[in-house]
């Protein structure tokens, strides 16, 4: 069974444009370097063609792994979904519990996360203790940090 990979438009299209830049300027420019590496005759001494190799590795095994989460992309638009239950592309409004200060997040796919914009990962504490809950609800977050207890002030979707 394919596990589908949930991700907004947007997440999908900087995937596609992360894909399109391994392949098309970071492929052609790492064999440039190992055949100008190869140049240098020696092989095995050779750490600039090792790192080239190194690099190249990593580059085909990156594109692979986006490749297979776009093959298994489960887009969904946020703008059309509705109701007041905590769910995949919620923007929210919490209330901390310790500081009383208002945190504004959107729960996106793993890909997409970035703490720093308001975008959680679906996976991330925070979210999985939210998912299922409502506005007003108080929720209890476990996280490597410690405990926090977050009330759900609002849940939105454009």
């Amino acid at each position: 069974m394919v596990d589908k990979v949930p991700m907004t438009a947007e997440g999908y299209a900087t995937m596609q444009t992360e894909v399109q830049h391994l392949k098309q300027s970071e492929r052609p420019r790492i064999i440039h370097a190992i055949e100008e590496a190869r140049a240098h005759g020696d092989l095995s001494e050779n750490a600039e063609y090792h790192a080239a190799k190194e690099a190249q590795g990593w580059n085909e095994t990156k594109i692979q792994e986006l490749e297979d989460k776009m093959s298994r992309a489960e887009v969904i638009d946020p703008a059309s979904l509705s109701g007041s239950t905590v769910k995949f592309g919620a923007k929210l409004e919490l209330i901390d519990g310790e500081t009383d200060a208002v945190v504004r997040y959107q729960i996106v796919g793993d890909f997409e996360a970035d703490v720093k914009k308001g975008r959680i990962s679906l996976s991330s504490p925070i979210a999985r203790a939210l998912i299922g809950k409502k506005q007003g609800d108080e929720v209890e977050v476990h996280t490597p940090g410690g405990s926090r207890s977050y009330e759900i002030k609002k849940v939105a979707w454009k």
